[in-house]
């Protein structure tokens, strides 16, 4: 036997766990939507039931019903005590419909845009370097001209976004700083960071249809009085005078030189002693992970044109050539990380 043939079939020097996970979470993972859209995760905060009970309850039969309620149980949204299945705390917190922390509006947006995500589209994003969402459109001129679009992407983007919003806000000192103006989306920030920070004015700067949807968010919390929104074009317009800016999910959407140009007029517009936040799930370092960066990164290269996540030092490196100084890049919620600068 040859020496080529013997290394051929040596044995492998790690087993196929990582490959197993890849390939039949390709599958698995598609379950938890099926299980919102069928409001699983309704029924079990209702009250624990058995697989017979959650059969009749979703018009299943048992083979179906137990695969969905063991994927769920396996990834923790479900758990299983004495042949009773029940919600989890993450669940309750994160799928039960009419938590202040819902995430359903995201899991909406993903079913209703499942021929994004297939391999089709990705391999047409990769070959292509083009967006496949809504036609292969842009995104942001698609969310202008269809008010629907707008709405429904906001309000996903809402239940995503609150538990980094409430984040965030605690591992900051504000002091000396009155108005925040925030990027854009729901309000969901501005929020967040009015709740914490009683004396702190926010200004919500988006589009028509956006604004419109934060004004509603904004009325839940009754801060009406604190928060305002302004209509605005963030190229083009100039800045309302603020002394806090916060960039939620807004430099990824776009290409290094435009992130540059925001960078560099958020420091033009801010006085001495102003702050810049940005508000990004980050690659590390040497941008090799986590994979939830990498795999938002695909997401970015479905919908956007050019848009892209961001290591922390590419991010301070943007702040730093704008001017920005004490630049700090700190986690905050799960995957979530700011990267804040100061105008000297």
């Amino acid at each position: 036997m040859s020496q080529r043939t013997a290394e051929a079939i040596r044995r492998p020097r790690a087993d196929t766990r990582p490959l197993d996970d890849l390939l039949f979470g390709l599958d698995g993972y598609w379950v938890v939507l099926v299980a919102h859209e069928l409001k699983l995760f309704p029924l079990l905060a209702a009250q624990p039931c058995t697989l017979t009970e959650a059969c009749e309850q979703l018009h299943l039969a048992p083979r179906p019903a137990e695969a969905l309620l063991t994927v769920c149980s396996s990834l923790g949204l479900a758990h299983l005590q004495d042949g009773r299945y029940a919600i989890t705390p993450l669940a309750e917190d994160y799928l039960r419909e009419g938590s202040p922390t819902y995430f359903g509006g995201i899991l909406d947006l993903w079913m209703a845009n499942a021929a994004v995500s297939s391999f089709a589209s990705v391999k047409q994003a990769v070959l292509t370097n083009a967006p496949q969402v809504y036609s292969g459109g842009d995104w942001v001129k698609s969310h202008e001209e269809q008010t629907a679009l707008a709405r429904t992407f906001t309000r996903a983007m809402h239940g995503r976004s609150i538990g980094p919003a409430l984040a965030w806000p605690e591992l900051l000192d504000r002091s000396g700083h009155q108005v925040i103006l925030d990027g854009g989306g729901s309000g969901v920030h501005s929020i967040g960071a009015t709740l914490r920070w009683p004396t702190l004015q926010a200004i919500l700067l988006d589009i028509a249809p956006v604004c419109e949807v934060a004004q509603e968010f904004i009325a839940q919390h009754g801060l009406q009085s604190r928060i305002r929104t302004h209509v605005s074009d963030m190229w083009n317009d100039p800045f309302p005078a603020a002394d806090l800016h916060f960039c939620a999910m807004i430099y990824h959407d776009w290409p290094p030189e435009k992130c540059r140009v925001l960078a560099r007029k958020s420091f033009e517009s801010l006085a001495s002693g102003g702050r810049i936040i940005i508000h990004e799930i980050l690659y590390n370092g040497d941008k090799t992970g986590p994979f939830a960066a990498a795999a938002f990164n695909i997401t970015m290269l479905l919908w956007t044109e050019g848009g892209q996540q961001y290591s922390g030092p590419e991010l301070s490196a943007m702040l730093t050539e704008a001017g920005f100084t004490d630049i700090d890049v700190q986690p905050t919620f799960g995957y979530w990380s700011i990267v804040t600068g100061r105008k000297p």
